[in-house]
């Protein structure tokens, strides 16, 4: 049961479709001179914006490509994927960041915070409040809005002293989609909650308004003990993720990230390896592993082949995220679909342009100017897309 409690909750590697979970209108004059527009050959027009497929290498794992998505060019990213190993639910995280160098507007991932709960008071002695068991955080669990409140500012803006809080809301769409989509097992309860907080903070003398949202994924199952029936609950604060702008203009910046959120694409292969990685450490006994070398021959022992739990559990995030944006993008109507010849694909773009082309290299070029043609001047061949329906 141990193993499949821990396979169950490697599933929660970070997925970013449900990016998409904000109630905010769009305006129409989002790019502008401070925003990620990026002009190509016809006079800077502040009218272009231009989209990058960006993939990302685990260099520091499994060498293959992690997820890819798009980004607007010219903007900056950091981070990817660490391997820590110390938690075999878990062995490892992703956490980024993509920044507009042309501005302050910045979409951040952060890390998955693990944790661990027991009424087993003998466990507790041991392990008490704050202490690490199998790579968890010992500590009771909280709901999604405390989680944001209580662990993600101050972890991840312990830089910032003059933080307010402006506007808590919980998600309840989002714990529907996830408590539905929960992959079910005898013996184990699944829970989900998600939640949003926006605050304002000044930091190197910029006026810095952020959102920030997070789900709290909660597995309890229990057990009989010399102690009688004890419960363990393992849970999880994931899908951690700020949008962030100068004050009073992140509302206009947010088709930019949902462009970006929606097309977030996890490698089904690098989830593959990963899940293996994880099979490993728990028929290992939860092995201490301290060095690179040691988990290139765990990974070099990894096949190509997905298992049928692997790959349903791969769908079920997947799923989850289309669930998610559907349900999102229905009523906030912040990107549209287009058909894209070169890659014979559909790809989710800003809406409200009157035209949009792409090129061999899965780049796209966004404009309302009439007049515009990308072609112009250009040793690229750009093709127009149409709308899908």
């Amino acid at each position: 049961m141990k193993n499949k409690i821990l396979l169950f909750l490697s599933v929660t590697v970070l997925t970013l479709a449900v990016f998409t979970a904000s109630g905010y209108s769009f305006w129409d004059n989002l790019f502008n001179s401070n925003s990620s527009v990026s002009a190509e050959n016809t006079g800077n027009s502040k009218s272009v914006l231009q989209f990058t497929d960006f993939k990302h290498i685990d260099t520091g794992g499994t060498g293959i490509e992690t997820f890819h998505m798009l980004i607007p060019k010219d903007w900056q990213f950091s981070g990817g994927v660490r391997w820590i190993l110390n938690n075999p639910g878990m062995p490892a995280v992703i956490s980024f960041k993509l920044k507009n160098p042309g501005g302050i507007e910045e979409l951040e991932v952060f890390p998955n915070q693990p944790f661990f709960w027991t009424n087993n008071q003998m466990v507790l002695s041991m392990f008490p409040v704050g202490a690490y068991y199998f790579g968890s955080e010992v500590a009771p669990p909280v709901s999604a809005l405390e989680a944001l409140e209580r662990i993600t500012i101050p972890r991840f803006r312990s830089d910032v002293s003059n933080i307010r809080v402006i506007k808590k809301e919980p998600l309840p769409e989002l714990a529907q989609i996830l408590n539905k989509q929960a992959i079910q097992q005898p013996g184990i309860n699944y829970s989900a909650e998600g939640a949003k907080i926006r605050v304002e903070y000044v930091k190197d003398g910029r006026e810095i308004e952020e959102e920030i949202f997070a789900v709290v994924e909660a597995v309890s199952f229990s057990m009989q003990s010399m102690m009688g029936v004890v419960t363990n609950i393992n849970w999880t604060v994931d899908y951690v993720f700020s949008f962030k702008a100068e004050k009073g203009r992140l509302d206009s910046h947010y088709k930019t990230f949902q462009t970006i959120v929606h097309s977030f694409t996890l490698n089904p292969q690098w989830f593959n390896k990963y899940n293996q990685v994880v099979e490993y450490l728990v028929q290992r006994q939860i092995q201490q592993i301290n060095n690179i070398g040691q988990l290139s021959k765990i990974i070099s022992q990894t096949h190509n082949e997905i298992s049928d739990m692997i790959m349903d559990s791969y769908n079920y995030r997947q799923k989850v995220n289309d669930r998610i944006a559907d349900n999102f993008s229905k009523s906030i109507r912040g990107v549209e679909g287009y058909y894209d010849p070169g890659q014979d694909k559909a790809v989710e773009l800003p809406n409200g342009y009157r035209d949009a082309w792409s090129n061999k290299l899965g780049e796209y070029i966004l404009s309302d100017d009439p007049n515009f043609n990308p072609n112009v001047n250009s040793a690229t061949t750009w093709e127009k897309m149409r709308k899908t329906e």
